[in-house]
């Protein structure tokens, strides 16, 4: 069996306002096998423009890895469950990584059947 391309693979980024709901989002997306791992990195800080005015706030980042075909079904679950009014989701396409690993994320986000992708 050929190794999975990169491109098949995405990571998505996301933020979350509090560890719960961080913790929420990524149970939910990898239970929903739209993300095969949810890595959450505690406590940053974001400054950002909303509503004309600039803002600071601690946040949780989420870095998701999925399948490039499951991106829909992904922003369909964030935006679902999201506590903010417009969520952040925005995806990289990964160039390279360990055949086997790449492998793993297109396996993990099938109904249980092993990905034939190539």
């Amino acid at each position: 069996m050929n190794p999975p391309a990169p491109s098949q693979v995405l990571i998505a980024l996301s933020t979350a306002p509090d560890e719960a709901a961080a913790t929420a989002i990524a149970r939910a997306v990898v239970e929903a096998r739209v993300a095969a791992c949810v890595n959450i990195v505690p406590q940053l800080r974001s400054i950002y423009r909303w509503r004309g005015q600039v803002e600071e706030a601690g946040e949780w980042l989420l870095l998701i890895k999925t399948a490039a075909d499951r991106r829909t079904d992904l922003q369909r679950v964030l935006d679902e469950l999201h506590p903010y009014e417009v969520p952040e989701l925005v995806f990289i396409d990964v160039v390279d990584g360990l055949p086997a690993y790449l492998r793993w994320v297109l396996d993990e986000t099938r109904d249980g059947t092993p990905c034939t992708a190539a």
